[in-house]
């Protein structure tokens, strides 16, 4: 009997998704978000996800062995709860809470759940709900998705789970052994989240425009060390100035931040508006250079022996995202490969949790080579959703799609790029994309004034070939997800600039063509006409809205921009005035 096991997240009240396994073969995954076009679909449960799974693997809720789900019990026993407590003295009712009733969101988090499950068809007498502790729900997700054969680091950092914030361990035999753990209000992550709300974004969704902002600034103007210390092992945040509860918030407009009034008073006002201006621009640098200084201290402190033995990390949680910090990360001499679970957030933990219970229930899963897990669409269902558009689209259904867009690409237009199997995850990696020509002068500003309507200072990323992966990042690491930037050789700086960021580094997708033929022959047909494989690529939406999932999702987006080619498999809609080529 095949063994099917379904992942269920949404336990933190966003990022919700489903993934489901058979066999050890991740079948299908997605995010509540892109069904419901609700981005991060706080306080929802993965109901359309789960729902889309079940489908596309043809099976019934009778047919699914057992329900992982990424947040489990926590032991009165156990430190967790009373460093709580201990740490958050000043708000005794929260203190008490974790003692006495500590795992009262576990339980009001497994309602729901059965609730979903119930509306999905489960019979929840025959179902088997199995916990797993959130940052062990992470630990799976990089070390079992990282086909890493050796003893494996493992890393976890995030904002926290039930209670912890930061996760050590290490995989070995397809096991998972704690080494240490470090709980809330220790986070780093969380301290990162605190500095993104007062740098005014929106924490879980601003800290790579925080990340992307840093390089403009510069991080010894201002000494952030008193924050965040690591010494004889531990990490302590200073719980005066953030990761603050109750009264020690700064409100404003009746709203409760992360950080205290004496942040405001140490630093100024918190950021309002657009523009990344001083000081907050080193700020952010400041924010970015404790983030990687005080993680490359407890990666060498807890990790440092294993990395030295076999050279191998596998790394997830919100903080795995950080592009810079796996940049130096990568950068270690003992390091012979990093892999970041692409889904390194919470949408992940369900990937991380089912693929847990499979592995203990004896079956192994596959290496995670590729995110294209969401739903596809045929060309029927494509000039379907055109012919019931209100915007009546102009299309046409083409051959040989790679070189004629390739060709619109040549000519200086952005197009947006809608193929295959949706992608899961944060990044959009050619499945759900508007792409441009790198080396077309001013195609970013065009597409950032046009269509994406988002901060000047964030970066574009480029897609490549994996015969120009090594010439224009100077290794030969694999990099298939977005999850590193790299130092992008001189030559190719001014052959690509439009996805050279402020720093000299791009954060790149290098494609092996087996996982997506028809993007690696697109940028094939580039290189011909251009001379380069690469091009620019950013997701397939509209700022504060999630990534496309549906034609008519695409066709909305389309005619809410001043995008004028999508291509939807083979049918290319266009706007009056583009020309068809």
């Amino acid at each position: 009997m095949a063994l099917t096991i379904l992942g269920l997240s949404g336990a933190l009240t966003h990022d919700p998704s489903a993934a489901l396994y058979i066999d050890g073969k991740l079948v299908a995954a997605a995010e509540e978000e892109r069904f419901v076009r609700d981005k991060h679909a706080k306080n929802r449960m993965p109901y359309e996800a789960a729902k889309f799974c079940l489908e596309f693997a043809g099976i019934k809720p009778q047919d699914v062995d057992a329900v992982a789900i990424p947040f489990a019990p926590i032991s009165i026993s156990e430190p967790a709860r009373w460093h709580y407590a201990k740490r958050y003295w000043y708000a005794p009712d929260r203190g008490l809470d974790a003692i006495l009733t500590g795992n009262r969101r576990y339980y009001r988090y497994k309602k729901r759940i059965e609730w979903c499950l119930a509306q999905l068809g489960f019979d929840l007498k025959k179902t088997e709900i199995v916990p797993v502790e959130h940052h062990l729900a992470h630990a799976s997700s990089a070390y079992h998705c990282s086909g890493f054969q050796e003893k494996t680091a493992i890393l976890g950092i995030d904002g926290k789970g039930e209670y912890a914030t930061t996760f050590f361990g290490y995989g070995e035999n397809g096991r998972i052994h704690k080494i240490k753990e470090f709980y809330d209000p220790d986070s780093l992550g969380g301290l990162y989240g605190a500095i993104t709300e007062y740098l005014g974004f929106e924490m879980l969704d601003g800290e790579y425009k925080v990340m992307g902002m840093a390089p403009y600034g510069d991080p010894d103007k201002y000494d952030f060390s008193r924050l965040a210390k690591f010494e004889n092992g531990e990490l302590v945040i200073d719980t005066d100035y953030a990761n603050v509860i109750g009264f020690r918030r700064y409100k404003e407009n009746g709203k409760g931040y992360y950080f205290s009034p004496k942040l405001i008073d140490w630093l100024g006002p918190k950021r309002a508006g657009d523009i990344a201006d001083e000081p907050y621009i080193h700020y952010a640098a400041s924010m970015q250079k404790l983030f990687e200084d005080l993680s490359l201290k407890m990666i060498d402190h807890y990790l440092g022996d294993i990395l030295r033995d076999t050279g191998r990390l596998a790394f997830a949680g919100g903080g795995a995202l950080n592009v810079k910090l796996n940049q130096k990360i990568i950068a270690r001499p003992d390091l012979r490969e990093l892999f970041v679970q692409p889904a390194s957030g919470d949408s992940g933990t369900a990937v991380g949790a089912a693929s847990y219970v499979s592995v203990a229930r004896g079956v192994p899963v596959e290496k995670m080579e590729h995110v294209y897990l969401g739903p596809r669409y045929a060309n029927e269902d494509v000039i379907a959703a055109c012919a019931k558009h209100p915007a009546q689209p102009t299309w046409q259904q083409i051959s040989d799609v790679p070189a004629r867009i390739a060709q619109v690409l040549a000519d200086g237009n952005p197009v947006a790029w809608f193929q295959g199997r949706m992608e899961f995850g944060p990044r959009a990696l050619g499945g759900r994309s508007i792409l441009g020509c790198p080396s077309a002068a001013g195609v970013a500003d065009r597409i950032n004034e046009q269509i994406k309507f988002r901060e000047r200072w964030r970066p574009f990323c480029p897609s490549m070939l994996d015969t120009v992966g090594p010439q224009m990042l100077q290794t030969d690491h694999p990099a298939p997800f977005m999850t590193f930037t790299f130092e992008v050789a001189e030559e190719w700086k001014s052959r690509v600039p439009e996805v050279v960021h402020e720093d000299g580094t791009s954060r790149a997708q290098v494609l092996k063509r087996e996982f997506n033929p028809r993007y690696y022959d697109l940028m094939k047909e580039l290189e011909k006409l251009t001379g380069n494989g690469v091009v620019l690529n950013t997701s397939l939406n509209r700022r504060g809205e999630p990534m496309i999932c549906s034609p008519t999702d695409a066709l909305n987006m389309f005619f809410g921009s001043d995008l004028q080619y999508l291509i939807m498999e083979d049918v290319l809609v266009v706007k009056e005035g583009a020309a068809l080529g």
